[in-house]
């Protein structure tokens, strides 16, 4: 029986598995290593994320993107966006060279078992452990529009569902959304000569400002600090206090879960979109009609008028969303037993990332209802994997470095009762 299983090997998972073991935890993690950012994105993609705030996390900080570019002979430079490609070829490396060996099969069915869990894998072997941290990033979790929902995949799809985006050369494409990966999604359409258009419920398009320099005067950074998740005092309070942002209101977080850091393009993109990419905005898709081949759109504008729209295909670029309904591995009596975030069907976390189920951590954007906007993005990898592990060590009784067996004594923080939705945090 292992101390800890992580399910999951993107940045959040490798980053627990490589604390996990340096405290001396029986560790193993199952899932193939960075498979969202190699399989469900195309080339040509480039991080928002400063190269600085992009790091996966080990004990003793050394195997950062920064060293990976160095030892690679390729500058990391702020300003300068990281390709998604080459952070996919960190991340391996870091599997590599910071965490212990990668089980590459898929988790299938996490249940209860005798003194922990029972996980079974991809080829029906059942594995043990005491305690499991779901670092399952965010494949799990996409959000389509209703209109679309149901639609055979040769007409609709999500962003995510995309490594190549070469199959829509020569074809009309529609896609839905006003974030990031719609638009950059559109701009690689377009530069591969795809007609393209975008339709976003949106009034305006939203674009990040140009980082400042790193090196500022102490006015100019008292005024607009930099953060891990972009300038701004709002942002510093996101990405440096998620343990405060996790003792506010379930209510309140639920509501800044979902609107902060809005959908937006980065700064570098907005020069090969603009004037490239036709927009309509204050549009939604009401009806997803197949005719012939093809699909036939139904747009009403925020002002109630309709419009018809012919288009080979829609791409819904339109987010994530981490319900626990959406995760299929988990067995029903571990649903029922984790508490959700004011009705948000995000489950609710303790302070040391442990759900209401004894047992069962959360890491990445399933704890991002609990401790905020950073939990979106691998600058929480950190953060998440130091505080994690402590929880994992105490839940075990192992502070002194030998774990026991699974105990239902008070380890960590109490949280609302299982099966109820959490009010407010405690």
């Amino acid at each position: 029986m292992y101390d800890l299983v992580v399910v999951g090997a993107g940045p959040y998972g490798l980053s627990i598995a490589a604390h996990a073991a340096r405290a001396g935890l029986d560790v193993k993690i199952f899932g193939k290593p960075m498979a969202s950012w190699l399989d469900n994105m195309p080339p040509g993609m480039f991080l928002k994320s400063e190269p600085w705030a992009s790091n996966l996390s080990d004990p003793r900080a050394a195997h950062t993107l920064a060293a990976y570019a160095q030892a690679q002979g390729t500058p990391s430079r702020h300003g300068v966006p990281v390709p998604v490609r080459f952070f996919a070829a960190y991340g391996l490396w870091f599997a590599r060279h910071a965490a212990p060996p990668v089980d590459t099969r898929d988790v299938v069915s996490l249940r209860p078992g005798p003194g922990g869990f029972v996980l079974t894998t991809d080829d029906g072997e059942p594995v043990l452990a005491r305690t499991v941290a779901l670092a399952v990033g965010v494949m799990p979790f996409i959000d389509v529009p209703g209109a679309l929902r149901g639609l055979p995949c040769e007409l609709a799809s999500h962003s995510s569902h995309h490594a190549d985006l070469t199959r829509f050369e020569g074809r009309d494409v529609t896609v839905v959304g006003a974030g990031q990966a719609a638009l950059e999604t559109a701009t690689l359409l377009a530069e591969q000569g795809t007609s393209v258009r975008v339709v976003a419920r949106s009034a305006a398009l939203d674009w990040n400002r140009v980082p400042p320099p790193l090196e500022r005067s102490f006015a100019e950074r008292a005024r607009s600090p930099h953060t891990g998740l972009g300038c701004g005092w709002k942002n510093w309070l996101y990405a440096r206090t998620p343990g405060a942002f996790r003792r506010l209101p379930a209510a309140t977080r639920a509501r800044v879960f979902t609107s902060a850091l809005g959908p937006a393009g980065a700064w570098w993109l907005r020069e090969r979109f603009e004037g490239v990419v036709p927009v309509r905005l204050g549009e939604h898709i009401t009806s997803a009609t197949p005719a012939g081949g093809r699909l036939r759109l139904g747009l009403t504008g925020a002002d109630g008028s309709t419009t018809v729209l012919e288009t080979d295909h829609v791409v819904a670029a339109t987010g994530f969303t981490p319900a626990l309904d959406r995760l299929g591995l988990l067995a029903p009596e571990l649903v029922e037993g984790m508490a959700t975030v004011d009705g948000s069907g995000g489950p609710e976390a303790s302070g040391c990332f442990e759900s209401s189920y004894p047992g069962l951590f959360l890491a990445g954007l399933l704890s991002a209802p609990s401790f905020g906007p950073s939990m979106r993005f691998v600058y929480g990898a950190t953060y998440t994997a130091v505080r994690l592990v402590r929880g994992v060590r105490r839940r075990l009784g192992s502070a002194g470095g030998s774990p026991g067996l699974v105990t239902q004594r008070a380890a960590v923080e109490k949280l609302p009762a299982r099966g109820r939705t959490a009010g407010a945090t405690p």
